[in-house]
């Protein structure tokens, strides 16, 4: 089935839209493994909605990730929101939402009741020690794997488009490194930049 969707994604300009059983059910099984925080579960949805299924394209999944990283509060959602809706509409945000919570909120209840009374052993402050540079790794992987597939789509558009997105990638993480202004700041000035260099794009075709 996964399969025959990627095969009819990738042959027809036509979105694919799975069932909202079916949809339900993926977003449950991201729930049950989204261990580690935002960065592993931004991993195990690329995985699941582009690489596994080809639901979307690895340019659609970048974009969404962009628009999410707008919103205010948790990303995370928002993607989840974005993505519900383009799979399959209102009944997609729904059963997205409900298959992403329903299983981490109820495992995260149950491991902060554990930790409060296990915290001071000495197993489990080892373990911590062990799971915190994981998470990190897993953050720069989910990273890399976003730069990956952004320049793999600016690539395409051509060297100037590769060039400026280039210098938006670095720019923007040494500006955040050097000055620390509010992130929305550096989202909205690259915005900009990019309205700009696109009009001055279309202005040369």
């Amino acid at each position: 089935m996964d399969d025959l969707a990627a095969r009819r994604r990738r042959s027809s300009q036509a979105p694919f839209r799975p069932s909202l059983f079916h949809l339900g059910r993926v977003w449950l099984g991201i729930g049950w493994q989204s261990f580690g925080g935002g960065a592993s579960t931004f991993a195990l949805i690329e995985r699941a909605v582009v690489r596994e299924r080809g639901w979307l394209t690895e340019a659609e999944y970048v974009h969404d990730v962009a628009l999410a990283q707008l919103s205010p509060g948790i990303n995370l959602l928002g993607l989840t929101i974005l993505i519900g809706r383009r799979l399959g509409g209102v009944g997609g945000i729904f059963v997205s939402l409900l298959g992403l919570l329903l299983p981490s909120v109820t495992i995260t209840v149950l491991m902060t009741a554990a930790y409060a009374r296990l915290q001071h052993l000495p197993a489990v402050q080892s373990a911590l020690r062990g799971v915190i540079p994981a998470t990190v790794g897993l953050g720069l992987l989910t990273a890399a794997n976003l730069a990956r597939a952004l320049l793999a789509a600016a690539r395409r558009e051509g060297r100037m488009s590769l060039c400026f997105s280039l210098i938006l990638l670095a720019g923007s993480g040494l500006v955040l490194a050097l000055w620390h202004p509010p992130v929305i700041l550096v989202l909205c000035g690259a915005g900009l930049l990019g309205a700009v260099a696109g009009r001055g794009r279309g202005k040369t075709a």
